[in-house]
This record gives structure tokens, sequence and C-alpha cells, in this order.
């Protein structure tokens, strides 16, 4: 049985691996960390695990190498799509999966580290061509810019009172957009809502452009305020 501990400061994130990883039998989770103080207590604490870390959490890699080389673990990077994955193979890291992972490719990355082996993407840079994501570049065509504003905060983790407030509407409206969104999509719910936006590069780019203006016109808000 793999011993897995999963660290990820994006909960909505963090949900969708632990549900890919439920899957596999030969699996399980034994920790979730929001934060690096949990992630670097899990460690020490489950001692000869599978520890699949987001990049983004910034940890210190060196430490995180040498902590999970004393524990007897293997390291798995959770890289930001874009990145290159052959530096975080250098620093010792025993996998590395964007944050675009399918769940097959997820478990058998999985599979390989606990078996002694190294895992990286076929490529180590995603392909800008526009012809790799049509379904994205489709969908991000359908959506409203108001839409568009909903999934960017999705993807966040936002929650539809948050997502109301900061875009000055009701939750009912929020709900009624949602709606909207999810039969464009072709998605239930907002789980699978962020996971199918991260994994279309094209509108992964959008919710993430679109996000930096509404923090920027918050961010203006709030100065003109004061």
């Amino acid at each position: 049985m793999n011993k897995i501990i999963l660290a990820d400061s994006q909960a909505i994130f963090r949900a969708g691996t632990a549900k890919v990883l439920a899957t596999d039998e030969d699996s399980r989770i034994i920790a979730q960390c929001s934060d690096l103080d949990r992630l670097y207590h899990a460690v020490t604490t489950f001692p000869g695990s599978i520890v699949i870390f987001a990049a983004s959490m910034r940890p210190d890699f060196t430490r995180m190498r040498m902590l999970l080389e004393t524990v007897g673990s293997r390291g798995i990077v959770i890289a930001e799509n874009g990145e290159a994955a052959g530096a975080y193979l250098q620093q010792g890291f025993r996998g590395v999966v964007f944050r675009s992972v399918n769940g097959p490719a997820l478990v058998e990355c999985v599979r390989r580290v606990a078996a002694g082996d190294l895992w990286a993407p076929p490529q180590l840079m995603h392909s800008n061509t526009s012809e790799d994501d049509v379904v994205g570049t489709r969908v991000r065509d359908r959506l409203t810019p108001k839409e568009m504003r909903i999934v960017a905060l999705i993807v966040q983790g936002c929650k539809n009172r948050e997502i109301a407030q900061r875009l000055k509407t009701t939750e009912q409206v929020i709900k009624n957009y949602l709606r909207s969104i999810y039969d464009k999509t072709g998605v239930s719910d907002r789980l699978e809502l962020a996971l199918f936006t991260i994994h279309h590069r094209v509108l992964a780019q959008a919710a993430a452009e679109v996000a930096s203006k509404l923090e920027a016109e918050e961010q203006t808000t709030s100065g003109a305020v004061a």
C-alpha cells in the first residue's frame, strides 16, 4: 500500500487530486496539508511515504529534498502549467506532474515513483499550438465576460457568497450564472468546473488573466475608498 501525503494550498485542487487518487486501490491518502508547516510535520510524522506537493506553495526545495531523504520518502512536485519539469528532477525529486495532469497519468506517476522509477510528463513544456486545446478555445469563446469572472473565482476556491460579494451581486444571481456555465462546459459541479478549467490551457490562461484584472480593480477601489 502506497502511503500518500498530499499538499496544496488551493483546497479545490487538493480535493480534486484526492478524488483521483482514491480510485487507486494501491494508494491511501494519510495526510492532506494546506500550508508548509503542516506539510513538514506530516513528512516527519509519516516516513516512507509518497509526498505530492504543489510547487506554488514555494517550499525551500533543498530543505524539502533533504527531509524526504532523511525519512525515506519520495517527492512528486505538482508544477504549474508551462513550467519546466526537468528543473525539479535535477533537484532530486522523483516525479513531476503539471497541474493539468489527468487522472490516469497521476495514478501511473504515483505507482512508478513508488516502484523506484522517475516520472516526468511526456513533454517538459506544454505545446503552444492552438490546435492542442480546441475544446478550451471553444468554451472560452462561449463564456460571457461575467461568466469568465465567476469561473476565475471558482478556480481560486471562492464560495458563492464570496463571489457575490466580490462581483457586487446576489448569491442567487451567481447560482443562475453557474447553471449556464455548467451547460456550456458540460460539468456538473464547481469541483469539476475548476478541474476542467485547469485541464484546458487556453481556458486556464483566460481565467488567470481575468483574475489578475479583477484583483487590480479591487485594489484600485480599495485605494480610492481609503
